[in-house]
């Protein structure tokens, strides 16, 4: 079990660092002059395009500037704006050229609120699609199943930001039946915390469940025409015990990959709920960034997310080995 952790984890560390150099390629080495950017096109003289080249190390050899950024996340860096040095504490992303601050500090005050949301919409999507799938395995073939299954397509054969423009305009706006989106922070005051995100919860959240029970049907009547399941039945074990005790973990193998990796990409990409529902999240945050053309912000937001999601599939591997024990002996 530990080699396996141990080789998995190699594996993780490897993509992290590829995805490090390629984002800084991207952004940095490819045809582009953040300076210009910053400068602008009117009132724009060669002695202040060159003073912003200088403080943000824009003059320097790309290796070196690569090497910088590298040796930032792990030590901090300082930066110059306008001749007052500024401390970029560990881990340095660095520095916003449109807002005059550490990328990291920025990520740090958006991140809760990513946060809060996926947290929610993970709870919900988990025991509602989970539970919608499993009832429909138990019933196979009968109206109920036809039911379940038919109203779980209906529902995500529509655009996800038409849904959640019409449930925000109608619902909130027009009809004000549900409460608007917004953001408290949960250590000052819990219940305007749940009452800002619960709309964005339910429309995030009965939305995506709809995938979640079709695959968790799909496995689990694969899972409960398996001899095993007879034997366990033929042994006088209730149905009960046969669906939700055994078939249930080896069916949620395949729902935890998903699981897993949707989560990792809601955390760093819930761009439309928070445009949406007016979230200051990192979603909001990256669009801004992309208007403004702010180079550190985005690829900080990029390196982040790509760390989330490697985690979250490593994670999906050890609970894998955990749930099956062949993961780990192949």
């Amino acid at each position: 079990m530990l080699y396996f952790v141990a080789r998995r984890l190699v594996s993780a560390l490897s993509v992290v660092l590829v995805t490090l150099i390629a984002t800084f390629a991207l952004f940095f080495v490819a045809p582009t002059d953040p300076a210009a950017a910053i400068c602008g096109e009117r009132n724009c003289t060669m002695e202040r395009y060159n003073e912003i080249k200088a403080n943000l190390h824009l003059d320097r050899p790309k290796v070196q500037q690569f090497a910088e950024y590298t040796a930032g996340i792990f030590v901090g860096r300082t930066f110059e704006t306008s001749g007052v040095k500024q401390e970029c504490t560990v881990p340095c992303l660095g520095f916003s050229f449109k807002s005059d601050r550490p990328v990291t500090e920025m990520l740090k005050t958006r991140l809760p609120v990513t946060v809060s949301l996926v947290a929610g919409y993970a709870v919900l999507v988990l025991t509602i699609g989970v539970f919608v799938g499993s009832m429909a395995a138990k019933r196979r073939g009968t109206l109920g199943d036809r039911a379940l299954m038919s109203s779980t397509l209906i529902m995500s054969s529509v655009p996800y930001y038409i849904v959640a423009l019409m449930i925000s305009l109608y619902l909130t706006i027009l009809y004000p039946i549900l409460p608007r989106g917004s953001y408290t922070p949960i250590s000052e005051n819990p219940g305007k915390w749940f009452a800002g995100l619960i709309t964005p919860w339910l429309v995030i959240g009965i939305y995506n469940c709809t995938q979640y029970a079709r695959y968790s049907r799909g496995s689990m009547v694969e899972t409960l025409s398996e001899d095993y399941i007879r034997t366990a039945r033929a042994k006088g074990l209730s149905d009960r015990s046969v669906t939700y005790k055994h078939a249930l973990r080896s069916g949620l193998i395949p729902v935890i990959t998903i699981f897993g990796l949707d989560i990792a990409a809601s955390l760093s990409g819930a761009i439309f709920t928070e445009r949406i529902f007016d979230l200051p999240g990192l979603g909001n945050l990256v669009l801004q960034s992309l208007e403004t053309y702010d180079l550190p912000v985005i690829m900080g937001t990029v390196l982040i997310a790509s760390v989330v999601l490697v985690a979250m599939n490593f994670l999906v591997d050890v609970m894998y080995s955990l749930i099956d024990p062949r993961v780990r002996l192949s």
